[in-house]
């Protein structure tokens, strides 16, 4: 990946590649910067291979450290920057992580939160005190540019436990951006509007590395707004931006007149299909919709430019294999709805597997194939189309969230017997998170969100409490999910009973 920056910054030196607030920056700024950068973080005694924690929210810092450590050789481990408690000392713990570099409105709380953890903590406040702190150091060669060589660690929640850490090989992010360009033709003169959080994978592989790979640029918001969207796109001049279901079902709510733009494509995953079709004509762009993991490098089939099929995620991208299975792993017709599974045709193109986790990374590939734990079909042209999620994971906004993740916070309440978290469908979210409660004694609903929200972040802050005699377990007592997710009239909506935090 880096070696892909510092070709560019040599081909196209002052060719813009982001956007932020009224700052430009130049392919040949940023491929400097992250040399020396590379040459300062090896004075903290960062060493290739490390794993360290970027702590940052939308803005170039966040790409300056990143860029700096690939150049060093060392782990990415992205995190929100607002992460805190249980879940900001789990990922550091479980990726064995040496440093946290952050920005200095966090690094207090930081600092204060892990003080007992061997850590060391560098915070800067923007991006002219990162070019001041690393402009005396010298231009050290890049390190780490070998296919196999990790470039991340990127947490994605799981149905059984905790958040598991996919390690990211340089090659994965090669191959998305050249697929993702490919499939969209993006060229030199795009211009990505990029919202989304860039320690996810969606922003990281779709837009920032389209840019690596043709040379084109990206505007940095802080997170999306559908009030800002078309000011943003008017003002940047952009021609696309990536989304998640949610953003597509917001702006389709809003945008109910065909409106000129420079927007001409947007890609991401979970545009239903009045959604798709309204869009196309209001705001005038191509939908790339899309289907992919983390894990499964992004991306592994795509409505391109070539071939596109409204309602589908799209087909199957030429370096990777997918089919659909049902009993013992068998493929089963076209047509049929089974499970979606992948593997690659080429090597270091998608996860080597979950850090320090081999039990799950022997989990999730049986019999050669990586089970997405999605349920899908094909139709008779190829085109795979997504049924569901067969894993019990709750997506809300984009973002997926362990139900037992939530489960664990809650149980520390002292007056919380038992509990158990379902997503319940919501038109604009896509799902909402209700958590069933067995208590002991009488409990107010607000005061578990309350309770709640200072143990986990605040998109995993269920929306709905209900209360129960006992949790439907299986006489193994695992919890029977799809007994509980309905809205039923017990249900309390804590966003009509207290004004949700902004």
């Amino acid at each position: 990946m880096i070696d892909r920056l510092l070709s560019m910054a040599r081909r196209r030196p002052q060719a813009p590649f982001v956007f932020h607030e009224d700052a430009v920056w130049d392919f040949g700024t940023i491929g400097e910067l992250a040399l020396r950068g590379a040459s300062w973080i090896a004075t903290l005694g960062i060493e290739a291979g490390d794993r360290v924690v970027i702590a940052v929210g939308n803005r170039p810092l966040f790409l300056f450290y990143w860029f700096s450590l690939a150049a060093r050789g060392a782990v990415a481990v992205p995190v929100a920057h607002d992460l805190f408690g249980d879940s900001l000392r789990y990922v550091v713990r479980q990726s064995g992580a040496t440093w946290i570099l952050a920005e200095n409105e966090e690094c207090e709380r930081i600092s204060r939160e892990l003080s007992d953890l061997a850590i060391g903590i560098y915070a800067m406040l923007d991006e002219a005190d990162f070019v001041a702190r690393v402009a005396e150091f010298p231009l050290t060669p890049a390190q780490g540019r070998e296919d196999g060589n990790p470039v991340a660690i990127l947490y994605t929640s799981g149905t059984t436990g905790l958040p598991k850490g996919a390690v990211i090989p340089n090659r994965s992010y090669l191959a998305i951006g050249e697929k993702i360009t490919e499939a969209i033709g993006i060229t030199a003169d795009d211009r990505i509007l990029t919202f989304l959080p860039l320690h996810h994978a969606n922003p990281q592989m779709y837009s920032v590395l389209s840019a690596l790979t043709v040379g084109c640029s990206i505007v940095l918001v802080p997170k999306f707004s559908a009030s800002s969207f078309l000011d943003q796109v008017r003002k940047y001049g952009a021609t696309g931006f990536t989304y998640v279901g949610t953003v597509l079902s917001i702006l389709a709510q809003i945008i109910r007149e065909p409106t000129g733009t420079s927007l001409r494509w947007c890609v991401g995953g979970g545009a239903p299909c009045a959604v798709w079709e309204d869009l196309a004509q209001t705001l005038g762009v191509r939908i790339h919709e899309l289907y992919g993991m983390t894990e499964t490098g992004g991306m592994v089939t795509i409505n391109s430019v070539a071939r596109s099929r409204v309602g589908s995620v799209g087909a199957v991208r030429d370096d990777f294999d997918v089919v659909v299975l049902g009993a013992n792993d068998r493929a089963v017709p076209t047509g049929t709805v089974g499970e979606i599974a992948v593997r690659p045709r080429l090597p270091h193109v998608m996860t080597s597997g979950y850090f320090n986790k081999p039990q799950e990374t022997l989990d999730a590939v049986r019999n050669l194939w990586f089970h997405t734990g999605d349920m899908g079909r094909f139709d008779t042209e190829g085109f795979l189309h997504f049924e569901g999620r067969s894993k019990e994971l709750i997506r809300r906004g984009g973002e997926m969230i362990s139900p037992v993740e939530i489960e664990l916070a809650a149980l520390k309440h002292p007056q919380i017997v038992d509990c158990a978290a379902v997503g319940i469908a919501d038109p604009i979210l896509e799902q909402e998170i209700k958590l069933v409660i067995v208590a002991r004694g009488k409990i107010e609903p607000q005061d578990i969100a309350d309770f709640l929200r200072c143990a986990l972040p605040r998109h995993k802050v269920p929306r709905y409490i209900e209360f129960a005699d006992l949790i439907p377990k299986t006489p193994t007592q695992k919890i029977q999910r799809f007994k509980l997710a309905k809205l039923s009239p017990q249900a309390i909506d804590l966003s009509t009973t207290a004004k949700q935090p902004d």
